[in-house]
């Protein structure tokens, strides 16, 4: 790009008031509402979630009552959900004990050739693995008694306030089968054709509900069953937590709820795997489903996981990126997500009932019994059906670090993230592109769309490489006078380690080239039209991620879940209605 083109420049400009912005917020405290809580619409009284600098002593939850009314605490947190007069916000700001304000968000859900895809039949042939003794909390809209379970549903509780932890929406019954369901119904089929287990048939499974049967929840919801999760960790062995769920991000991770409470579990030594969100063919600001990361996965400690379609086939060299997944880098922060990508597309797993909400409102997830039973009818399954999105993907790595953990138990979450992301498959195409409804969808294999690369189990299970230091995601930094960006690790990572996991062996080690442009490597060069926008007219998109257009008259909440292209749900992070 010459450095006189319009678009050159104005990106220029754009960088340059980036840099006094972040130089302007580095020398003084980080804003404690959030930008969306601020913008209350006339709003009288909301639910906020006020975090604390520190857990809230006896006396300062006394004090806070003078401001509104306490809903709930969180034990051993630095979290409280208050209703709050919008008349009060900047006078409880001034408390010095206080360190960030945000709504009471809502949040939203995001087999058989998944595992092949992956390499996960061989963890019980050749190492003899299935998760077994290892508890993965599903946090979603609960888990229903399959028989692909049996007996290791061995805890459920409801975080949503109903009173019940059976699945009416549909979704973390399907998730849970991704993870750890056995195939049982479809194994005992008299002639069946297709196997159904899950990555770690044997692992444990953690019921924790926080979405309705429409699919709905909220952040304190997800919050509370977190600190669960945490506080049931050493009685069911809980070494993994399921995120196929999410939202928009309007904050910095270092702000939001959601993503201090993912840290909270990783710091008590709980992998977090979080869905990516499926914004990936959202173009309404331009950025073609860049910086559509959803929240919490823009937190660098989780693993975040994109989506690919496995092409029905169980190799994956003809394997693509799902149009639907979305990109990095993240909002505010530039995080270099998704962190993985695995099977999502068109994944058949556990049905938690017939009357499961997503089962009866769309039928194309309904799966007939001939799929898995050679010589039956034409009859709909009751036991499996079939959905699309990272929400799907997602369970497929918390499998694979189930496996991980049973056969080296001693692993930390970062030494989990950091071998799974090592160890993945780096053989992309330069792009591919589906075509939907009459849209053509393309996807370059950059490292904002497949990150590390294609989970792989058996490589995972292989590698005995050990190292010590966090697994942080790096940060996307852009150069503007040369147009390029490149990558910002933190100083005690893992990824500092030259020898053992180098950027290069990471991230690949070699580069992908599209034409001039690199879109795969440690340098990645993305001043083009090919990432950031389409014609030297059109670039919303790079000021959309980079951030020097997010004011008050660009809604932080379209950036991700705006109006899409095709028939993707925009505001579903689980997106049943995309095919590939």
């Amino acid at each position: 790009m010459s450095s006189s083109s319009p678009l050159f420049q104005r990106r220029l400009v754009g960088l340059a008031l980036c840099l006094v912005l972040s130089f302007t917020a580095a020398a003084k405290d980080r804003p404690k509402i959030a930008r969306d809580l601020d913008l209350t619409k006339g709003a009288l009284t909301r639910d906020v979630i006020v975090r604390f600098t520190a857990p809230p002593t006896k006396d300062d939850l006394k004090l806070l009552g003078a401001f509104g009314q306490m809903k709930k605490q969180f034990s051993n947190s630095r979290f409280a959900v208050m209703s709050l007069p919008m008349s009060v916000l900047a006078k409880l700001a001034d408390n010095p004990n206080v360190s960030f304000m945000s709504p009471d968000r809502p949040v939203r859900g995001s087999v058989d050739l998944s595992t092949s895809a992956v390499n996960a039949l061989v963890a019980a042939q050749t190492y003899s693995v299935t998760g077994a003794g290892i508890g993965i909390a599903i946090i979603d809209s609960g888990v229903s008694a399959h028989q692909d379970f049996g007996s290791r549903i061995v805890y459920s509780e409801d975080f949503t306030g109903l009173g019940v932890t059976s699945d009416g929406y549909g979704h973390g019954t399907h998730v849970a089968g991704i993870a750890a369901g056995s195939g049982a119904v479809a194994a005992a089929t008299s002639g069946d054709t297709r196997k159904f287990a899950g990555v770690a048939p044997g692992a444990n499974i953690i019921s924790l509900r926080v979405l309705d049967s429409t699919g709905a929840g909220t952040d304190s919801a997800v919050i509370a069953a977190i600190q669960q999760a945490i506080a049931l960790k050493s009685r069911y062995n809980i070494r993994v937590i399921n995120l196929s769920l999410g939202r928009a991000v309007f904050e910095s991770y270092q702000d939001d709820p959601l993503c201090q409470a993912v840290e909270q579990a990783w710091q008590a030594g709980i992998v977090v795997v979080v869905a990516a969100g499926n914004q990936g063919r959202n173009n309404s600001g331009g950025n073609h489903g860049y910086g559509a990361i959803s929240a919490p996965a823009n937190d660098p400690y989780a693993i975040t996981v994109g989506a690919m379609n496995t092409s029905g086939t169980a190799a994956r060299t003809d394997d693509i990126m799902a149009s639907y997944s979305s990109k990095g880098p993240t909002l505010y922060d530039h995080v270099v997500k998704p962190d993985l990508v695995a099977p999502g597309n068109q994944v058949r797993s556990t049905l938690a009932s017939t009357s499961a909400a997503l089962f009866t409102q769309y039928p194309s997830t309904q799966l007939p019994v001939s799929y898995y039973a050679s010589g039956s009818s034409g009859q709909i399954s009751t036991s499996y059906f079939t959905l699309s999105g990272t929400s799907m993907a997602t369970p497929v790595v918390s499998g694979a670090a189930a496996l991980l953990l049973e056969k080296y138990p001693s692993l930390t979450p970062d030494q989990v993230k950091a071998k799974l992301m090592k160890t993945a498959y780096k053989s992309f195409p330069a792009s591919s592109t589906v075509t939907d409804a009459g849209v053509a969808y393309t996807d370059y294999y950059d490292i904002f769309t497949v990150g590390a690369g294609y989970l792989d189990i058996q490589a995972a299970l292989a590698n005995t490489d050990t190292v010590n230091g966090n697994a942080m995601s790096p940060v996307a930094v852009y150069n503007a006078t040369s147009d390029t960006g490149t990558l910002s690790f933190d100083a005690a990572s893992v990824w500092g380690n030259s020898l053992v996991w180098g950027t290069s062996l990471v991230w690949g080690t070699s580069q992908v080239v599209n034409g001039s442009t690199i879109v795969w490597g440690t340098s990645l060069v993305w001043g083009t039209s090919l990432v950031w926008g389409t014609t030297d007219t059109q670039d919303r998109g790079f000021s959309l991620v980079w951030g020097t257009n997010l004011s008050a008259t660009v809604d932080a909440s379209a950036v991700i879940f705006g109006s899409a292209s095709g028939n993707v749900d925009p505001m579903n992070v689980l997106t049943v209605r995309v095919k590939n």
